[in-house]
């Protein structure tokens, strides 16, 4: 049976005081209003930015390698997919193709997207996945969250600074005040902490 995908857009990346060069890359559902936070390093998170903003560096990034090694043996690649998630991991794939034949390379999520972006490519995942580790926004928040993001025609990230508590430890709170946490969280456009929550939450059900 194949797995119906769904495509998502990068919404932002917010960076965390609590833990130095970590970063949350936010997806959101292309039609519909869930989030998938996906927590990654400082130079993903670079790679992803500098390509967004389509700020050119001195030297080829890895990424940017990447890109021409594919093109001199003339392979492209058609879309990403976020295919997997295994204790709070995300998996994905770079699905690419000479013409002929298409071929999967499994990546980390955030290598995969910051080549997908390269090649102009869509990112998908499956129903199971967000179903699992999305964050639903209500109509309210959604709004909300319209008015503070800019126009998406402009394809800029929102880079943010969260002034998340260190040592933030779930352990040790009930589900009803975790899901508290998890609102304030996406009312708070914190989605390190939500993804954090959300992950404690998973491991109660």
């Amino acid at each position: 049976m194949t797995l119906k995908k769904i495509k998502l857009e990068i919404l932002g990346l917010s960076s965390s005081q609590s833990q130095t060069g970590s970063f949350a890359l936010v997806l959101g559902e292309a039609d519909g209003n869930r989030r998938l936070p996906i927590i990654i390093g400082m130079f993903e998170a670079q790679a992803i930015a500098i390509e967004i903003e389509k700020i050119v560096p001195n030297r080829p990034m890895t990424h940017d390698l990447f890109k021409s090694f594919a093109n001199a043996f003339h392979f492209h690649v058609d879309e990403i997919v976020i295919s997997d998630l295994k204790e709070g991991v995300f998996f994905a794939k770079i699905v690419c193709t000479d013409g002929l034949k298409k071929s999967e390379i499994d990546a980390r999520p955030s290598d995969a997207i910051a080549v997908g972006l390269r090649f102009d490519a869509p990112i998908f995942t499956f129903e199971n996945i967000l179903a699992e580790a999305g964050i639903v926004l209500t109509d309210e928040e959604e709004e909300e969250e319209k008015d503070k993001t800019e126009p998406k025609a402009e394809k800029k990230v929102k880079v943010k600074k969260e002034n998340t508590k260190k040592g933030d430890d779930y352990k040790s709170y009930p589900v009803d005040k975790l899901n508290d946490l998890l609102k304030d969280a996406i009312e708070k456009e914190d989605y390190e902490r939500a993804a954090k929550i959300r992950d404690e939450l998973g491991k109660r059900n």
